[in-house]
């Protein structure tokens, strides 16, 4: 590929959306800088009339001699004017009171605190019933998630449907929903500030499903909820309990690898697996 493409797609998975400046501005290729025009230049001595100390017959300096320092890029543009960070939207104070599902998603389109929303196509709420005894938590939706407006169903959604299958649950038996609600630009991880804007809602959601277990993929959903600061290599096949804040009990959490992860290193499906078989022998537990 050419490089200077490579380079481009590059910024693009990084989430770059925007120039530094309006126009580009290539400094090796600015001329140097002209003199000013009201400087005058110092008269040329003769070099018969000059006395051996330096100076002129008339005490004057001897001309300047030529700088040897390297020539002037050019005085350099004017910086951008420094906009104050926007204020993130402050949380609604009847989050509380919403009392469904519905309710909750009403303020979640009324809500401005989280600037991905400016640039996503559709928020992604969640799908599955609201009695679920299962609730899956991902990281952010993709492009596919994006477009639809529902979690999971581009292809690391698919693999999630086969690896439900696996231990006999189906998609529409359980709640699926992420972290943040839109799509980061390029699919870039969330920042924290994304997290923290989205974590109120999200909190009031697992409170309206009441699930018996919160199964999170991948590392972001796992740190997040569980609050730990260990990579998905350290959290995955071990259980937590989650706080949920409020006069409920707490609720059984396990981490494991996210379907995308798994899509680029097959390799780990077996681990995969051995956290699919914990948590349905849990789901029987909590059943029996």
């Amino acid at each position: 590929m050419n490089p200077w493409l490579a380079t481009l797609q590059w910024y693009v998975d990084q989430g770059v959306d925007e120039a530094i400046a309006d126009t580009p501005w290539d400094r090796f290729a600015t001329p140097a800088a002209a003199a000013p025009a009201n400087v005058a230049k110092a008269p040329v001595v003769p070099q018969s009339t000059q006395s051996p100390a330096g100076q002129t017959p008339t005490g004057q300096a001897p001309a300047a001699q030529p700088s040897t320092a390297p020539p002037s890029l050019g005085p350099r543009p004017p910086p951008r004017a420094l906009m104050p960070a926007a204020q993130p939207a402050p949380i609604p104070a009847d989050l509380a009171a919403a009392e469904d599902l519905a309710a909750l998603r009403t303020l979640l389109d009324q809500y401005e605190g989280c600037a991905l929303k400016a640039t996503a196509t559709n928020t992604v709420f969640g799908a599955g019933p609201a009695n679920a005894n299962l609730m899956i938590i991902g990281e952010a939706p993709g492009e596919e998630e994006d477009r639809q407006g529902e979690p999971f169903v581009g292809a690391s959604g698919q693999l999630l449907d086969r690896m439900l299958a696996a231990i006999g649950l189906e998609r529409a038996g359980v709640y699926i929903t992420n972290t943040i609600y839109w799509r980061p630009p390029g699919n870039r991880t969330p920042t924290p500030a994304e997290i923290q804007a989205c974590l109120p809602f999200l909190r009031r959601q697992i409170a309206l499903i009441q699930p018996q277990i919160l199964l999170l993929v991948g590392g972001a959903a796992a740190k997040t909820m569980l609050q730990r600061t260990e990579g998905i290599m350290r959290l995955r096949g071990r259980w937590f309990e989650y706080e949920t804040g409020e006069d409920a009990p707490s609720i059984p959490a396990l981490a494991t690898f996210h379907p995308a992860y798994l899509l680029r290193s097959p390799a780990q499906k077996r681990e995969a697996w051995r956290d699919l078989q914990a948590l349905q022998n849990r789901l029987i537990d909590s059943n029996s």
